[in-house]
């Protein structure tokens, strides 16, 4: 429960980051950094925790606010470079 509850910060920040991207119609810079963070970053991150470090199911559950940390900041450098902006929809 307190691993979880520090990732929830992240996750509320990155979710809004997403969805700016997504209202202003750029849906490419959120797939790609979903697949990127999720599939590529948190699935082998929590693999190597939970097997390879023998930290069982803490691993995976450290491994879900990392990844929503790292989305997060991804997120935010996306943002901050402003490409979303020339988008034509």
């Amino acid at each position: 429960m307190h691993i979880m509850a520090v990732g929830f910060v992240f996750y509320g920040v990155g979710m809004v980051m997403i969805n700016a991207f997504n209202g202003s119609g750029d849906t490419w810079t959120p797939t790609k950094v979903n697949f990127f963070g999720f599939w590529l970053f948190q699935i082998p991150i929590a693999y190597l925790l939970a097997n390879y470090f023998e930290m069982g199911a803490t691993g995976v559950f450290i491994a879900i606010p990392v990844a929503e940390g790292a989305i997060t900041v991804v997120s935010f450098i996306l943002f901050k470079r402003g490409g979303w902006k020339l988008k034509k929809v």
